[in-house]
């Protein structure tokens, strides 16, 4: 039988990394206090700090039992070992070295929850797609990010609701607002803020040429309860629309979709997805705090890139990925330098490994996205 001594140690110690980056000590102090709070019978007179609490809950939770689970398999692993060892027993040695190579699997996933560092990092995100030069290519190229970035949301089990949708002039559409719900969604999303660049031949241009097409993708974190913003009315123009039913099913065809311009910054906001105009002014209300929250922050560090990074035209030079379909096919972030020659997969949702990228790059010290 193989000595895996030293692979036991070194999971060792990715557990006892993992003590460290998940808090566990702190998180064990905190989960009864929790669950005390959980438990009142008040809980729900105010729904926004029930959600609060529940949600810290349901992640304590989670990351005790997948810490404790982890310490239990990776002890009975060393158990099983020494045991075969000292018996000199060999028909356990298949088992053992299975039980390795998933434990450095579930060590490598959970190792991602370290990455969740900045302040925002656990709330779901506001998301916002706008098409930008490249004319009907443009607008082609920003529904197939919203349908991307939608894609990817689903397969990792998020929530997602699509707010606003404008179709395009000429093709595809102009810009969507969509919301990502679930944890850690704008930890994930943040790495997808900025520019994408799509070269591909035109299925616009008669000639059949290459074209260039740009869009960029506005990623914000969702602040439920924002008790700094004080908004004045007298602030605000609030205009009321036919819906434009680009959304399909999701969006209604009445005359409640409600956008709304905060006159001193020019931030506007709308919705055209809940089933009344007062629901949608409330959603439109809600994400017009989350941003200007976000200016606030902003100006309070003095850098424009605190959150989102610094904002450029969305046109050439400006980009953080390139997807190239023609003349060969290649995704690539110019940040990271991450590549695929999976186009289809990348355009189907398969992000991870672009994100990923993209957290251990910036914990590495990286610059922050040119998006």
């Amino acid at each position: 039988m193989r000595d895996a001594t030293d692979d036991l140690k070194a999971l060792r110690a990715q557990l006892d990394e993992a003590h460290q980056y998940l808090k566990v000590d702190q998180l064990r102090a905190r989960r009864p206090q929790l669950e005390t709070e959980a438990g009142r019978p008040d809980l729900w007179d105010d729904p926004d700090a029930a959600r609060r609490v529940t949600g810290e809950l349901s992640a304590v939770a989670d990351d005790l039992e997948t810490y404790d689970a982890l310490e239990a398999r990776l002890a009975d692993a060393e158990t099983l070992f020494d045991l075969a060892r000292e018996e000199g027993d060999d028909s356990v040695a298949g088992e053992i070295e299975r039980e390795i190579d998933a434990l450095r699997a579930e060590f490598a996933s959970l190792e991602l929850r370290s990455l969740f560092t900045e302040e925002h990092d656990a709330n779901d995100a506001i998301c916002e797609v706008q098409s930008g030069e490249g004319g009907a290519d443009a607008q082609d190229w920003a529904n197939m990010l919203l349908r991307m970035e939608l894609r990817w949301a689903e397969r990792r089990g998020f929530g997602v609701e699509l707010d606003d949708v404008s179709p395009g002039s000429e093709a595809g559409i102009s810009s969507a607002t969509f919301m990502v719900k679930g944890r850690n969604a704008y930890g994930w999303l943040r790495a997808e803020h900025g520019v994408h660049r799509l070269v591909r031949m035109s299925p616009f241009n008669a000639q059949g040429k290459r074209q260039t097409a740009f869009a960029a993708l506005k990623v914000t974190p969702f602040l439920e309860d924002v008790p700094d913003i004080e908004i004045d009315e007298k602030d605000l123009r609030i205009d009321t629309y036919r819906s434009s039913g680009a959304g399909g099913q999701h969006v209604n065809v009445t005359d409640s979709a409600v956008r709304i311009t905060h006159l001193p910054t020019g931030v506007v906001t709308s919705c055209q997805n809940e089933r009344s105009q007062h629901q949608n002014k409330d959603r439109a209300m809600q994400i017009l705090k989350a941003k200007l929250a976000e200016l606030q922050r902003q100006e309070r560090e003095e850098e424009l890139d605190t959150i989102r990074g610094e904002q450029r035209s969305v046109g050439f030079g400006s980009q953080i990925r390139s997807y190239v379909l023609q003349p060969y096919q290649m995704v690539k972030d110019l940040r990271t330098g991450h590549e695929t020659g999976n186009v289809d997969a990348v355009l189907d949702g398969d992000l991870d490994p672009f994100m990923e990228a993209f957290l251990r790059w910036r914990r590495a010290g990286g610059d922050r996205p040119s998006g």
